[in-house]
């Protein structure tokens, strides 16, 4: 038996519990990516069968799932796709633990390999069958990699991790409610900050308030543009990596829903950049549109499932929709792009239909504040930001 952290049986009631909400006969298929991960994986099956199901534990190691994406042929990718597709029709609920060391394992896949993966697999298994079909929550396990990332020592790390993953949801997610109506009742966005100038609507499109839910940690609410609504700029200064390769000060200009100028911080990312978003029709429009609120997250740290929830933050995924807050994009890629608001950032605001919503990454509305950091007790409790943005 792998030993398991006592906080790894905490997280693991969430998961199994609030998440995925296992009960008895549904089968839980633990994906575990990095050998690491093998005692959260182990705390979860448990916890699965202590509710009345049944757990299936899949450890991958990132080092042959490399070997695969490098060497695999368009034929092996199918037969893959099609185990993979089978294992995910069989399961109920889906638990997936992202514990690589190395966040750009795969930055030396080539461009071919990456998409012969998300056209045969990603797309096929992940965004059909999994997204559409199973109860699911995706995570990351706090690693010396993910450590490195956050330029903290590992323990340190791990507090804060454990923490911001255990956050109240229930309260949270009653937070979250009024947010949802309002955004629910909202036509027009518009988002103002160090080069960021944006318009879009939103009107008509299903709003998704996350709790816990689907991602761990959590905290954001989240809804589609209008396809064809965006104008205007913005400036991403979180930095992203996408199939293992980092971007840093992604600037984006769209014109009628479309990017038509993509630029990153230097010549080769801009090139990199560009390329991804001609990798199909829906690659330079946006699929999802999303406030992040979660109070123990407050500097980017290039890991998403961490980034999108920052509190103060907005972010915005170039490429595929999600089905329940659709608004028809569709795209092998979904890419989410974070901008911080918070003074440290450079500050900023968002108007919902020309009332002002969130200054300087707090909400302003009365019936808002409860989803400010100082609502969950996280005044003074914030990691410092590694870095700040330059006003230009």
């Amino acid at each position: 038996m792998p030993f398991i952290d006592p906080r790894d049986i905490d997280l693991a009631k969430v998961l199994i519990r609030h998440s995925v909400k296992a009960k008895k006969d549904d089968l839980v298929y633990i994906q575990a990516f990095g050998l690491e991960t093998g005692g959260l994986a182990h705390a979860i099956a448990e916890e699965a069968m202590r509710a009345g199901a049944a757990p299936y534990i899949e450890l991958v190691d990132t080092e042959t799932q490399r070997s695969f994406l490098h060497n695999a042929s368009e034929s092996v990718m199918k037969r893959r796709a099609k185990l993979e597709k089978a294992m995910m029709k069989d399961a109920t609920c889906y638990i997936g633990i992202r514990g690589g060391n190395n966040i750009f394992e795969t930055a030396d896949v080539s461009a071919k390999q990456n998409a012969l993966y998300a056209k045969h697999i990603r797309q096929p298994v992940h965004f059909e069958e999994r997204v559409k079909r199973t109860r699911w929550c995706v995570l990351r396990y706090p690693n010396s990699g993910m450590a490195q990332l956050s330029r903290e020592p590992r323990e340190t790390f791990a507090e804060f991790y454990y923490r911001v993953c255990t956050v109240d949801y229930a309260k949270m997610d009653r937070a979250a409610q009024p947010l949802k109506k309002l955004m629910e009742r909202t036509d027009e966005v518009h988002i103002t900050g160090v080069g960021t100038d944006l318009r879009f609507s939103i009107k008509k499109i299903p709003v998704i308030p996350c709790s816990g839910s689907h991602n761990i940690p959590d905290g954001e609410c989240f809804t589609a543009p209008v396809k064809k609504s965006i104008n205007g700029t913005v400036h991403y200064n979180a930095d992203t990596v996408w199939e293992g390769t980092p971007f840093e000060q992604i600037r984006l200009q769209f014109k009628d829903g479309k990017v038509v100028d993509a630029k990153a911080a230097n010549r080769d990312q801009t090139r990199q950049l560009n390329k991804i978003l001609d990798r199909d029709a829906g690659a330079r429009y946006v699929g999802e549109f999303a406030l992040g609120y979660n109070p123990f997250i407050t500097a980017p740290m290039r890991d998403i499932l961490f980034d999108e929830k920052i509190g103060g933050s907005f972010h915005m995924a170039l490429g595929q929709a999600y089905e329940d807050a659709d608004n028809g994009n569709r795209s092998s890629i979904h890419w989410d792009m974070v901008c911080i608001q918070t003074p440290s950032y450079g500050g900023g605001e968002i108007h919902f239909d020309g009332k002002l919503i969130r200054k300087n990454g707090q909400f302003v509305p009365a019936a808002l504040k409860k989803l400010n950091p100082e609502a969950f007790g996280a005044k003074g409790t914030a990691r410092k930001p590694r870095a700040r943005a330059k006003k230009k």
